[in-house]
């Protein structure tokens, strides 16, 4: 448990740390993972459904029968709903996105999965993916690696690689903003 206590801290990484073990105990990890990525999902399509969750004009008692009328329609049942409803009882409704973002990180981490954000000038050819996706799983040590790419023609080459806390910047716009700055302190 030590190294799952290292990936999720604080009241959300608690409850999602408790959640994760049940989730585990029941075989239901990818089920729960997929549920909370779906609640997840509605959360940010739904204003209505943010302020619910977020305000704490909403008693526990309204936020639970929401939630029940909610999850039947979603089909989100089971430990996820049951999880959610209970944190909603708790009072602690207001942080089920850390709680969520904490159980992907146990979930991520469990499966050997690690997640890169990579920005590139303009969209990558099918091969070049592949290949990144082959080097930043070598850097990993062997771990599979979820890509997610950003374009931005404002790098204007290059790209940057994000991967856990660690950023490599190799674009053109920064090289040529370095190569700007030491030039106006050699002149």
């Amino acid at each position: 448990m030590a190294k799952d206590d290292a990936i999720v801290t604080g009241m959300a990484g608690r409850y999602a740390q408790a959640l994760f073990q049940l989730a585990q105990e029941q075989g239901a990890t990818d089920k729960v993972a997929a549920d909370l990525k779906s609640f997840a999902a509605m959360i940010a399509e739904s204003a209505d459904l943010a302020r619910l969750v977020r305000s704490p004009a909403f008693s526990s008692q309204e936020q639970v029968k929401a939630l029940d009328a909610i999850f039947a329609r979603a089909g989100i049942a089971g430990v996820s709903a049951n999880f959610i409803k209970l944190v909603a009882m708790k009072r602690r409704l207001f942080a089920v996105g850390d709680m969520m973002v904490n159980f992907g990180k146990l979930h991520d981490a469990a499966l050997g999965v690690t997640h890169a954000e990579v920005t590139v000038a303009e969209p990558l050819a099918a091969e070049h993916l592949e290949a990144l996706r082959s080097a930043l799983s070598q850097v990993t040590g062997g771990k599979s690696v979820d890509v997610a790419v950003k374009v931005d023609p404002e790098i204007i080459g290059g790209l940057v690689v994000k991967l856990g806390s660690r950023m490599v910047d190799g674009s053109l716009k920064t090289k040529l903003n370095s190569i700007r700055t030491r030039m106006k302190e050699v002149g």
